[in-house]
């Protein structure tokens, strides 16, 4: 029975599709204006291994999984002329690396990646609904405001109060707004900025009604779930409610899911505290499933804190696994009713426990070295289960050898010198040359790679 932390009730639910052959999913996607840092990547993984699991559960052909694409905005418009290019340009090299960033990390391919730019026409007609209802007004200045005031639920996911919020809020110097908490639905065109042609003239929508345009568009009005990173709670996700209720009349989303923060030692992720990593800087010194791997030894709910000495401890855990799975054959499982699947899929039933799979998969790798030397029959079938259980969450997709020598792209020493001086030591230790055996070996080691003996000769290598 899987249950999953509710936003919405501040609880624990069992979960309960709408439609048990059409399970929907939502997920507040990447706003393509720069490279993706290590929270994309948290939200990235976090919501991958969602998918992963309710097409574990569900099947793949019942699931279809929504991420969208915010395409134009402030910030894009900003950077665009910052450079001096067409803001479609700007979006279309981003997505493109956000695309490469995902592949790497092991990111499945959403059923659906809609874009801003290409559902103006809902956006448009979302918004008229909201001004026909009385829940929008066009204002003086040319823009289209949500009126906050109109929504009697406004409030309800953040657990926010209407007039703490107005008596925290500054009244915008224009006074366009009827209310200092009303959000702009549609923004009057300005000089040299891309636009739309609308019943209120000429402009571009507000961030927070794209996503309800393309999520209701994509999913219908009412869904499973919704998912995005906790900063975006409130407004945000907040507004989508207030927006997508009042234009439709039905509930939004019955499951709202925020992945925790991410932070650097202990510190607020920020560029201006200049601790601010992509997710390209990162994985230009760790291969990307390191980067996986510790997302998903923290609970998806939880404060995730990342350092170099995270990365290297995630690191050696996957190598201890990588190795376990070394030289050993893979068939197909046949039951998934193991007592290790029943363990994983008690830990991911438990809102999506990802800490506690980890401790099966190194259950697995222990009774595969136990039987890798003395029964190749059960040595292949743990491993087979733990490659089977791994895929569960996205990880040990990779053949143990590209791993264990450190990828394709890896600095340092290649691995054809390493192949060559391999065979010098082992020539030198069949003359009994033992200095010279020793000399490659420290050199080596000088160079990041572990050698493993074996029967008196180097069998295999690893970099550390």
């Amino acid at each position: 029975m899987l249950q999953i932390h509710n936003n919405l009730t501040r609880q624990k639910e069992e979960f309960k599709p709408l439609d048990m052959n059409n399970i929907r999913m939502y997920v507040c996607g990447m706003t393509v204006y720069d490279m993706c840092h290590i929270g994309h990547a948290r939200v990235l993984v976090v919501f991958d291994v969602i998918y992963r699991y309710l097409c574990e559960v569900y099947g793949k052909e019942h699931v279809t999984y929504v991420r969208n694409i915010t395409d134009i905005d402030d910030k894009i418009i900003e950077r665009a002329n910052k450079n001096g290019e067409d803001f479609n340009e700007l979006t279309g090299r981003y997505i493109d690396e956000m695309h490469f960033d995902s592949e790497a990390l092991g990111i499945l391919a959403p059923n659906q990646e809609p874009r801003a730019t290409l559902y103006m026409d809902q956006i448009i007609a979302m918004v008229q609904t909201l001004v026909d209802k009385g829940f929008a007004y066009a204002a003086a200045n040319g823009d289209v405001y949500y009126a906050v005031s109109k929504f009697e639920k406004y409030g309800e996911l953040s657990g926010k109060q209407i007039e703490d919020l107005r008596a925290g809020e500054r009244v915008a110097v224009d006074d366009a707004k009827k209310d200092p908490l009303d959000f702009v639905l549609w923004k009057s065109a300005k000089p040299e900025e891309p636009s739309w042609d609308s019943p209120w003239g000429k402009g571009r929508p507000g961030w927070h009604i794209e996503c309800s345009a393309m999520s209701t568009e994509c999913l219908g009005h009412n869904f499973d779930i919704h998912g995005g990173g906790m900063d975006l709670q409130f407004p945000h996700h907040e507004n989508e409610i207030a927006q997508s209720e009042a234009a439709t009349g039905e509930k939004f989303a019955n499951v709202w899911m925020h992945n925790g923060f991410v932070r650097i030692d202990d510190e607020k992720m920020s560029k201006s505290l200049g601790n601010f990593f992509t997710i390209r800087e990162v994985t230009a010194k760790y291969d990307p499933e390191v980067l996986r791997y510790f997302i998903l030894t923290s609970h998806y709910r939880s404060p995730l804190n990342y350092s170099d000495k995270q990365l290297d401890v995630a690191k050696a855990a996957l190598t201890t696994l990588y190795t376990a799975l070394r030289g050993v054959e893979i068939d197909t499982v046949e039951s998934k009713n193991t007592e290790y699947h029943q363990r994983a899929r008690t830990a991911m039933d438990d809102d999506f426990n990802t800490a506690e799979v980890l401790p099966v998969l190194f259950d697995l790798a222990k009774e595969v070295n136990r039987y890798k030397d003395k029964d190749q029959g059960q040595a292949k079938h743990f491993a087979s289960l733990l490659r089977d259980i791994a895929a569960m969450i996205g990880l040990l997709n990779q053949e143990p050898e590209i791993f264990l020598r450190g990828g394709a792209n890896v600095e340092g020493i290649s691995a054809e010198d390493i192949d060559e001086l391999i065979v010098q030591r082992n020539q030198a230790r069949a003359a009994k040359d033992w200095g010279e055996s020793d000399r490659i070996r420290d050199l080596l080691k000088e160079q990041g790679v572990v050698l493993e003996d074996s029967g008196g000769v180097t069998t295999s290598w690893r970099r550390e």
